[in-house]
């Protein structure tokens, strides 16, 4: 029989290599699915995994929904490899999505270029202000920051949804619950024309080289860690762990609402009640797979792009249904846990 014998310490090996294990696994139930669901399955492989490569076109729009998975990844990943579970990073994503839109509004047709950073840097500090409370309950009435800042994102959605039904309603638009669109010089500048990739891919890959740096090339960052994996060494070291928490808090909420920032002044152009796309939680999985590192969360980022830009394409060519995109998210997460069994265990065959 099968049983589970404890490695003598984790294998680098299985570390790397469970990932493509998680991801091969997906894709075979995913086969199973579509068979089961009366479809082809070479046609829904196609669909989800060629489809968002196979031109220019479908690689930029690959990247526009890359960019804000990437970048609340990153946030992420200096959270969880601080032992500091925010679960919140959605909402704290609407909240920047709404305090970029506050200022968005404010532009007129005079309003100079300098309002896309002010945009930006409202969107990075409200979602600063959103994690900040996680972390004042946490620092200050140790409350569990898991289930503060998951039911923070509640509130942010009844905060957006007040005000596109209420005061930011546009008035001109037909009774939508959706602001007036913004300014044309409010609009993130483009990469490229005929694309709508914009430069918040650029901050993205930015994010990637401070995050890494952050986390392994400064004293501070190597704190930060210490203070994660081993809380008692790091406070006879003399590290923070107050400090470690707001850090932690205030870089994951800077980056979800820098995010949100560059959603609503980019592809979208305005706030809408559709703005929660489920990013923040979709970037829980991609920071895991990417093993809570600035690399290997680019290609996670990608991966979960794919997924998302496959599930749109499935609903419209295969009639499947939309919850097919949460089906394979789920599906990687699961089977990326089941994987990670093996860094810390080896299979044997016997009594």
């Amino acid at each position: 029989m099968l049983r589970l014998e404890a490695r003598p310490q984790p294998s680098r090996a299985w570390s790397l290599a469970s990932p493509l294990l998680a991801l091969v696994i997906t894709v075979l139930i995913g086969v199973i699915l579509f068979a089961l669901l009366g479809k082809d399955p070479v046609r829904g492989l196609q669909v989800f995994f060629w489809e968002p490569v196979r031109n220019a076109y479908a690689v930029s729009e690959l990247m526009v929904k890359a960019t804000p998975l990437l970048i609340i990844a990153l946030g992420l990943a200096v959270c969880f490899r601080s032992n500091v579970w925010n679960i919140g990073a959605e909402g704290q994503y609407l909240i920047g999505a709404v305090f970029a839109t506050g200022v968005a509004l404010t532009a007129t047709k005079d309003t100079g270029p300098w309002i896309v950073p002010a945009v930006i840097l409202a969107g990075v500090l409200g979602g600063m202000f959103w994690a900040a409370i996680t972390a004042l309950l946490r620092d200050r009435f140790n409350a569990n920051e898991i289930l503060v800042s998951l039911m923070l994102v509640y509130v942010a959605v009844q905060v957006l949804n007040y005000l596109v039904y209420g005061p930011w309603k546009d008035p001109m638009g037909y009774n939508f619950p959706q602001t007036k669109t913004f300014e044309s010089v409010t609009q993130i500048p483009r990469l490229m024309q005929g694309s709508r990739v914009n430069i918040g891919l650029l901050l993205a890959l930015a994010g990637v080289v401070a995050i890494w740096l952050f986390l392994f090339r400064t004293y501070a960052g190597y704190a930060q860690q210490v203070g994660g994996l081993a809380p008692a060494a790091a406070r006879y070291a003399g590290f923070s762990s107050r400090r470690a928490l707001w850090v932690a808090l205030l870089t994951s909420g800077g980056m979800a609402g820098m995010a949100g920032a560059l959603e609503v002044a980019g592809p979208i152009g305005q706030l809408t009640p559709y703005v929660p796309a489920g990013y923040g939680f979709a970037a829980i999985i991609v920071a895991f797979v990417g093993r809570l590192h600035p690399v290997g969360i680019v290609f996670s980022a990608i991966l979960m792009s794919m997924f998302y830009i496959g599930g749109e394409l499935a609903q419209s060519r295969m009639g499947l249904p939309k919850s097919i995109t949460g089906v394979f998210q789920g599906l990687l997460l699961f089977a990326l846990l089941a994987c990670d069994t093996l860094i810390a265990y080896r299979v044997k065959w016997g009594k």
